[in-house]
């Protein structure tokens, strides 16, 4: 089993370089299915996630065609439409954007339940829900979303979602691109992947208004002609480096980002006694004395980001004083606090609320990755830990951070990549 070794108790300095959004990706990837012609998609981020997404649209028909290390043209003039295979489906919890756009584009379209991160329920009555209201018959049987609508083609219509769920807004975008007539979104979610995603279909030829806000409007479209975009920064990405360096102290300059995108969880580290500084479209990291208790609640958009719940909680590990974390968005998503624990953390949890008794210093141990955003909150931890940490199940963190020893290595942390027995193997071997 692949692990990172990682050395901790070294403060990080230098600069690192954050790549494409892995949210807005996901999600402009299937997008392109509803392109009739090449569209060019730059800033792409080098994760399994992408790589995942890109090899169902080849599976689909796509011509795919790769430019450089983050640019690919993709050409889906020639798709079939047939369902997506389910063993490639089910590896990415995105899966369910290609629903919206086959649908949107075919007028029916079978995809498999999405996988990914396994935190709680991740329920999609709400996708259900909107593209029923645009026509289509939805069920869900034998491990597939299946849709289709009479005519094949779908019609407008005013959505009210029940909650703000970003993957609901998000397909019904994409479904409503190539519908007739106007759909109308309310109690959108307004997370910058969603405009991403928007400012990409209209690049393209769409009509859509209002993304960024809770009401979006898609004036329908009869088709959709190719073009390029590039992907903006990766929000989640430039917070995991910002929190690394308020656990492990030092001083580094994040490039690339969007500052506008970065305030809720800037203000929470300053609060935390972390110095930021704004230079352009970059920010500089600073922490050099202790780290102060803080409580967070995560919220949608422009509230504090659930994705970056963990590795503030990390952070919040070391401060003085005793925190609250209130997780407002997901289910079980503090099963990562028992990695911490091991390395002498202060945490207690009750239902969507973490109690954390802050302590002078982690230590190192074997820990876990449960999910992709708690293997970056333990690799946060690590960094900050004394002695010599491994993190087990780095496949979660391939998903979504490109390159990331190398990006950490060269701020200064002694990370490695090491091909270590898993220790149930072990000792079933040993007791054999």
């Amino acid at each position: 089993m692949k692990k990172y070794l990682i050395h901790g108790g070294r403060p990080l300095y230098g600069k690192v370089e954050i790549s494409g959004a892995k949210n807005a990706a996901v999600g402009i990837i299937p997008a392109a299915l509803l392109v009739n012609g090449v569209c060019r998609i730059g800033n792409l981020p080098q994760i399994s996630d992408v790589t995942l997404m890109l090899n169902i649209l080849q599976e689909l028909g796509a011509n795919v065609r790769t430019m450089n290390r983050s640019t690919v043209e993709v050409d889906c003039t020639a798709i079939h439409n047939h369902p997506v295979a389910y063993e490639s489906g089910r590896k990415i919890r995105a899966s369910y954007y290609l629903l919206g756009a086959l649908l949107g584009r075919f007028g029916q379209a079978e995809v498999p339940l999405p996988g990914g991160c396994d935190f709680g329920g991740r329920p999609i009555d709400q996708h259900l829900k909107g593209l029923r209201a645009l026509g289509a018959d939805v069920e869900v049987k034998n491990g597939f979303m299946c849709a289709k609508v009479e005519g094949g083609r779908l019609k407008g219509n005013h959505i009210y979602l029940d909650v703000v769920t970003v993957g609901a807004t998000m397909n019904v975008m994409l479904a409503a691109t190539l519908a007739d007539g106007l759909t109308v979104i309310e109690n959108a979610a307004k997370e910058p992947h969603i405009v991403d995603l928007a400012n990409f279909l209209n690049s393209m030829g769409a009509q859509i208004t209002g993304a960024g806000t809770d009401v979006i409007k898609v004036r329908g479209v009869e088709q959709l002609h190719g073009g390029e975009y590039t992907i903006i920064p990766d929000q989640i990405e430039a917070g995991t480096y910002m929190a690394a360096v308020a656990a492990a102290g030092g001083e580094v300059r994040v490039n690339n980002i969007i500052p506008k995108h970065m305030e809720c969880i800037t203000a929470k580290l300053v609060e935390m006694g972390v110095e930021v500084e704004e230079d352009g479209d970059s920010l500089i990291v600073r922490r050099n004395g202790p780290l102060h208790r803080a409580n967070i609640k995560t919220m949608p958009y422009p509230g504090f980001p659930t994705d970056m719940q963990p590795q503030i909680a990390a952070v919040l590990c070391l401060a003085d004083g005793t925190s609250v974390v209130t997780e407002g968005v997901w289910d079980n998503r503090f099963r990562y606090t028992e990695e911490f624990r091991r390395m002498g953390a202060k945490i207690q949890v009750d239902g969507k609320i973490a109690i954390i008794e802050g302590v002078p210093q982690l230590m190192a141990a074997p820990v876990e990755a449960c999910d992709l955003r708690a293997g970056a909150a333990l690799i946060v931890g690590a960094l900050a830990a004394q002695g010599i940490s491994e993190v087990g199940n780095i496949r979660h963190v391939e998903r979504g951070y490109e390159d990331i020893v190398a990006k950490l290595t060269g701020i200064g942390a002694q990370i490695e990549v090491v091909d270590l027995p898993d220790p149930e193997v072990q000792s079933a071997n040993a007791a054999g």
